[in-house]
């Protein structure tokens, strides 16, 4: 996985606006003018957000006639999960540890005021 593919994805899921198109393009295909509806925004503002989310792969848009259809492309999120799960298992061996010292401060704090009685 390049970086600048990793830095492109999150740079274009790091808007809000994008990840609610995402969202709804997770529900399915649909019309850049559905897509625009619970928005603020133009279409050519909307049409930008699209570009950014094609850009990086998150998109596809097609072309029936005169209905512009999108639809989520859930693979590319898949270097960004490979990505993460790096981490995942670096902070759930970290938990893991921090929990295991925990239970031993824990059992020594039984010991401790187990002896008083």
């Amino acid at each position: 996985m390049s970086p600048d593919r990793l830095s492109t994805t999150l740079a274009a899921l790091a808007d809000p606006t994008r990840r609610a198109i995402l969202s709804r393009l997770a529900l399915g295909e649909t019309s850049v003018t559905e897509l625009a509806e619970p928005f603020e925004m133009s279409l050519p503002a909307v049409s930008k957000h699209l570009k950014v989310l094609e850009r990086a792969g998150l998109i596809a848009r097609g072309r029936e006639a005169q209905w512009r259809p999108c639809r989520i492309e859930p693979a590319a999120l898949k270097h960004v999960d490979d990505w993460l799960e790096e981490y995942r298992r670096l902070w759930d061996a970290r938990l893991d540890r921090l929990d295991n010292y925990l239970k031993k401060l824990q059992a020594k704090e039984k010991k401790k005021h187990g002896r008083k009685k």
